[in-house]
């Protein structure tokens, strides 16, 4: 699949995509990097977002995550290795993306609220609704993974 156009050629997607990042950068100390890249790549998996899936399996890495919770993630429900509180935030992930099937459950709902406090919560909320954003930008134009580094975001910040 060839890009079909890079957002940064356009001044105010250019824009918008540094103030993106920039956002996310208040959710640093709330949940681990851990926890919010496997967010991030459970959405990108769902969403077929061969960017995100690039750029949040090689952070996760890069943060230490395992090569066996990542080869995991998109069957994470079918295994062993994810805490409770991880498969909540998981959950909590799939339906958010999913909102059109059924929207978040009581039952997950309930879950997240057992794991994490208001402020996690929150972030967790804001968490996968800018991912989910940030998916759908990068399909929509084909942005391609497999280039990406880890930290490259970094010349971002503000």
């Amino acid at each position: 699949m060839e890009p079909r156009f890079n957002l940064f050629d356009s001044p105010t997607a250019a824009k918008v995509a540094k103030r993106f990042y920039n956002t996310s950068l208040a959710l640093d100390g709330t949940l681990s990097k851990s926890l919010r890249e496997l967010v991030e790549l459970r959405v990108g998996q769902l969403n077929g977002c061969g960017f995100c899936v690039d750029v949040h399996t090689k952070e996760a890495a890069a943060a230490g995550e395992t090569a066996l919770r990542l080869n995991l993630v998109a069957a994470w429900r079918h295994t062993t290795v994810f805490t409770e509180a991880e498969r909540a935030a998981l959950a909590l992930a799939e339906e958010g993306t999913r909102l059109g099937d059924r929207g978040v459950s009581d039952e997950t709902w309930a879950a997240v609220r057992e794991h994490y406090d208001d402020d996690q919560v929150g972030a967790l909320v804001c968490l996968v609704s800018l991912i989910n954003a940030a998916t759908r930008m990068n399909v929509i134009v084909h942005n391609p993974g497999g280039s990406y580094q880890p930290g490259a975001f970094a010349g971002m910040e503000n």
